[in-house]
Formats: structure tokens, C-alpha cells, sequence
């Protein structure tokens, strides 16, 4: 089945076609992950992406439906330059192009990812469309040169509560796009966890007597969010211990005065090292994601810089100085990828347990 991916500088690809057959375009992006294909096309922060794997092969252990990330995956397509023919694990559910189908998403191999890469990473991010055929790419240029404004968080984003339970710490997680890696780490901490949509309000997150409260990571420009949510930012900052991972963490700090701005070609994979700098201590860690934070921009009298990604001295950690209250880009879950920061949930733990004691102590 020949398929073709056309991005906007007019460049066409052509390939053989797998997965669904519903062809939608998207932002085009690179993940340099070795493994992890399943746990990447699932997660939410790609949504409206057409993601390109960087690694020739891709499909070879199948997949297996317990590690998803999310229900219903919303990327927009899968580039790879080859697809496993067999695939074979032991806790495999189904084949990749098959999870794929069934997903609705469609796929394209036999590219020179390589080259597409490379044109990524010098001309920066781009929108492409996978086409049936070299006329419908053709005649697809000129609507992927003008792109209309898509509220991806919407899309993804969970529009009522529902509960994790557990039986130690209330944590409130807000959903802009959630990891269900993230609902894990804190199930492996038995914390009792209640799910909320993004535009619930600080006053009914308070009324649910959370411990702490958690912004999870999710798709898109973090400006595009209402205002709204950054009210509720600083209002829950004030009053509990509060952690934001990915756009979580740039939501943060904007909250607090900062800015973000679009990178050229972003962080995708798991091998960006990232360096502690209270400690000097070196991650590696799991990054998805296209914005980040300002250095410039951030005041330090509110906000200080724990974390910073070794290769390009982008913001990777922020704590803030009058609140329990900090954030990290990248993602401490490592689903896919190396557990090396996931005590940072840890520290989550303790900082709520430490304003419990302060405030049972207040008390007596």
C-alpha cells in the first residue's frame, strides 16, 4: 500500500503504507528512543504530532496493552524506516501496525528517517500530512503553510473527575494531557489519587482536602492555556505542596512570572542528561516535549533553577522559594526509558509529610 508523507517545505517522502487509513496531518518530530514505541504513540504530549522514530526498527517485540499510556492515543502518525515484519515477547498482546489500526493511526515505512531528522534539526519543526497519493501531497503544501490554531488540551484532557484510589497521602492530579505512568508511581506509593480536568478551579480542588497536588505533562504551547489555570496555580501553591512535570513544569512557571518559548526541534527520547545542580549529580531522563522555559526571564527572588539539561543549558528543574512548591521538564515516571530521577516522586512524598507534621503541630 504506497503511502507519501509531504511536509510544508514542499519535500515528499514516499513509503509503504500500515495502520489505519484515516491520513491526518500534524507537526512533524523526531524521538531518539531506542525502545518505547508503544509507550510514545500513547502518550498525550504528542497529540496532533506525526512522530518519526529515529531508530531503523521499529515493531520487533510487539505490543502489550497494559503499558499504554492513555486510552485513546491522539498522535497523529508514525514515520519509521522499517517495520518488523515478526515480532516476538513474551508479554506481547498484538503487532505494532495492528495496535495501530486499532488506534487509528496510520503509519508510513520504508523513509530515510535519517534525512528527515536531519532536515529537522537544522530547519527546526515542521507540519507534514501523510497523502495516498504524490497528487493529494501535492495539493497538500499550501494548507500545511497556513495551519489553523488546534486546542489540543481539550482533546485529550480528562472533562470530569474519576479516582485512583489508595489508602496513605489525597493527591489532586490536574490533567492537561496525563501519563498513566504517572497514576502508577503514585499507586506504587498508595496514594490516594483523584483525577480533575484542568479547568476545575482551586476552591473545588481545596474542597476535595488534597495533601498535595500534582500538574501533569500534556500537548501543546503551555500560552495557549486560559488564564484560569494560572490563577489556580498560585492559589493552590499558597495553601499545599504542589510538583508539575513537563507542562506541568512550564505552567509553573508562568504562574510565577517566568516565560517559555518554542524550541527549534524540542526533546523526545530518553537519553537527555540532565544535570542536579545542588548536587552536580547527572540523569538521564525521559523528555517529550516542544517549549521551555526562559532563563532570562525567571525572577529569582521567587523561583530557583534545580535541574538543567547538560546539551543545551535548557531549564529542566524549578523550585519555588516561599512555597512547597517545584516542577522538572522532564519526565521522573521514565515510561519509556531510565529510572534515574524517579525518587523525585519520593521527594514529593516527603515535602507533603513534612507540611502534615507542621501543621499537626501548629495545631497542638
Amino acid at each position: 500500500m504506497q503511502r507519501y508523507l509531504v511536509l510544508e517545505d514542499g519535500s515528499i517522502y514516499a513509503g509503504e503504507g500500515f495502520g489505519s487509513d484515516e491520513l491526518r496531518a500534524g507537526e512533524v518530530v523526531f524521538t531518539t528512543g531506542m525502545t518505547g514505541y508503544q509507550e510514545a504513540v500513547s502518550d498525550q504530549s504528542y497529540a496532533g504530532q506525526i512522530l518519526v522514530f529515529t531508530n531503523p526498527l521499529i515493531g520487533n517485540y510487539g505490543v502489550n496493552l497494559d503499558d499504554c499510556e492513555s486510552i485513546e492515543p491522539a498522535c497523529s502518525g508514525v514515520v519509521c524506516h522499517e517495520l518488523a515484519r515478526v515480532s516476538s515477547n513474551w508479554r506481547q498482546q498484538g503487532t505494532f501496525a495492528d495496535f495501530l489500526k486499532q488506534m487509528n493511526i496510520p503509519g508510513i515505512s520504508g523513509i530515510d528517517t535519517r534525512a528527515i531528522t536531519k532536515k529537522l534539526r537544522s530547519k527546526g519543526t515542521m507540519r507534514g500530512k501523510l497523502t495516498a497519493t504524490k497528487d493529494q501531497a501535492q495539493a497538500a503544501i499550501a494548507d500545511l503553510q497556513s495551519p489553523q490554531p488546534i486546542k489540543l488540551n481539550r482533546q485529550v484532557a480528562t472533562s470530569r473527575p474519576y479516582p485512583n484510589p489508595g489508602s496513605k497521602r489525597n493527591v489532586v492530579v490536574v490533567d492537561f494531557g496525563l501519563k498513566h505512568s504517572i497514576l502508577r508511581e503514585l499507586a506504587q506509593r498508595d496514594c490516594n489519587t483523584i483525577v480533575m480536568p484542568y479547568t476545575a478551579t482551586a476552591k473545588q480542588i481545596l474542597q476535595l482536602h488534597p495533601d498535595g497536588v500534582l500538574l501533569s505533562n500534556g500537548p501543546g504551547d503551555p500560552k495557549s492555556m486560559p488564564e484560569s489555570v494560572l490563577t489556580m496555580i498560585r492559589q493552590l501553591q499558597e495553601k499545599l505542596p504542589l510538583f508539575g512535570i513537563c507542562l506541568g513544569h512550564q505552567l509553573f512557571a508562568l504562574a510565577n512570572g517566568a516565560d517559555t518559548f518554542k524550541m527549534k526541534f524540542g526533546h523526545r527520547g530518553f537519553n537527555h542528561p540532565v544535570r542536579e545542580i545542588a548536587t552536580g549529580r547527572i540523569f538521564f531522563t525521559s523528555q517529550n516535549h516542544g517549549y521551555a522555559v526562559d532563563p532570562a526571564s525567571i525572577d529569582n527572588r521567587i523561583l530557583n533553577v534545580t535541574h538543567q539539561e547538560i546539551n543545551d543549558q535548557t531549564v529542566e528543574g524549578l523550585h519555588h522559594k516561599q512555597h512547597p512548591a517545584f516542577s522538572v521538564q522532564f519526565h521522573p515516571d521514565a515510561a519509556p526509558g531510565p529510572h534515574d530521577a524517579v525518587t523525585i516522586f519520593d521527594d514529593f512524598m516527603q515535602m507533603i509529610d513534612l507540611r502534615k507534621e507542621e501543621r499537626h503541630a501548629e495545631k497542638n
